[in-house]
């Protein structure tokens, strides 16, 4: 990766309205994971919070994440039809890979 390509992902990085935080709930394809992501919105006519879900599709060049983890994504230019996200971080991994973990050692 040239450096013009990490100042800019670093650039993208930064800017703090661009990150966010959801669950992993598919690493079926090759270097991308579909992360849930949950937001509260207030029913107009009740008042009571609903809980409102997006699907985000974003770039995971090294396949590092599993099913159930809790991660942060940045978005970032188009690389796809559909992947406008990356990964940053792996926050929480799941209980199933903690599981293998202790398993293998």
């Amino acid at each position: 990766m040239s450096s013009d390509q990490q100042q800019h992902n670093e650039h993208s990085v930064s800017n703090k309205h661009n990150v966010i935080v959801g669950e992993v709930i598919s690493v079926k394809m090759d270097k991308t994971i579909v992360v849930r992501v949950v937001r509260l919105v207030k029913h107009q006519l009740y008042g009571k919070f609903v809980r409102r879900y997006s699907k985000m599709y974003a770039h995971d060049p090294l396949n590092s994440c599993n099913n159930g983890d809790v991660v942060s994504i940045a978005a970032m230019k188009p690389i796809s039809k559909t992947k406008r996200w990356q990964l940053i971080a792996i926050l929480k991994h799941s209980q199933q890979q903690r599981l293998e973990d202790n398993i293998a050692s």
